[in-house]
């Protein structure tokens, strides 16, 4: 009687052709990086977001989240690169974003706002009125007009900012489109930055970021200079490598450190 090895290789060999190595788990995959523009964010991530990935921040509001990405997207369009930013709620500030060292330039900013007024988030998926014509909410802007922007394959970074999504629409995004997400950022060496209140890709996302909101800073006890945030990385898939150069595989502790984004801008 064969044993269970003999068993699983036949198996695998019968499916080789449809399912390469159908039964045996994935192995981490180097990756390579590119900085966020934070220190502290490029320590715990070990050099910074991954390179034709998914990657995800989150937390709550005012945590960090968004200032981040924009401090990645100012390192991408530094270098040249072309940077969407897909905004959902139409809630981004493109004079922050500038004043950050955004080149606006370099940056295709996509606003998502209902055809109607007072169509919400609820509303159904697709529906249309009683000329036929078709009515999508913002949330199906945002994923149509990502999925279009990846597959153009000419951005270096884009940005899915999911922020204002309740919860509990984000989570009924279906499973297929991350994966679909997953394998066009991969095929065209786009970083996919997705914000959100909580992960939404699940298993489809290489890297989870949290934001935290530790406490505001005050100067002489009325004036806001900023706030310090706790980042802490609840995941990560693959070793980061430059240049093909072999590291070992990706701690999977959460690290966990206080950064001040006002400082960052300063120095």
């Amino acid at each position: 009687m064969p044993s269970a090895a003999t068993v699983r290789r036949e198996i695998e060999l019968s499916l080789e052709a449809r399912f390469p190595a159908a039964l045996s788990p994935v192995a981490r995959t180097v990756r390579e990086v590119v900085s966020t523009g934070v220190e502290a964010a490029d320590r715990i991530l070990d050099g910074g977001l991954p390179v034709g990935a998914i990657s995800e921040i989150v937390g709550p509001a005012s945590s960090g989240r968004t200032s981040l990405a924009i401090s990645f997207l100012a390192q991408r369009t530094a270098e040249g690169r072309v940077c969407a930013w897909v905004d959902v709620e139409d809630a981004l500030d493109p004079e922050s974003a500038a004043a950050n060292g955004v080149d606006l330039k370099k940056f295709l900013w996509v606003r998502c706002r209902p055809e109607e007024p007072g169509l919400e988030q609820s509303a159904p998926r697709f529906r249309r009125d009683a000329k036929t014509r078709p009515i999508w909410t913002r949330l199906d802007q945002a994923l149509r007009a990502t999925d279009l922007l990846l597959q153009a394959g000419e951005f270096a970074a884009i940005v899915l900012d999911l922020a204002d999504t309740a919860p509990e629409h984000g989570c009924r995004i279906p499973l297929a489109t991350w994966f679909r997400f997953r394998q066009a950022a991969d095929r065209t060496r786009c970083s996919l930055v997705l914000l959100g209140r909580a992960a939404f890709a699940q298993s489809s996302a290489a890297v989870a970021l949290e934001c935290g909101t530790l406490r505001a800073q005050a100067e002489g006890g009325t004036v806001l200079r900023g706030f310090s945030t706790q980042l802490s990385r609840q995941k990560q898939r693959f070793a980061p490598g430059f240049g093909g150069e072999k590291k070992g595989p990706a701690s999977t502790w959460s690290a966990r450190v206080a950064w001040n984004p006002d400082a960052e801008k300063r120095a």
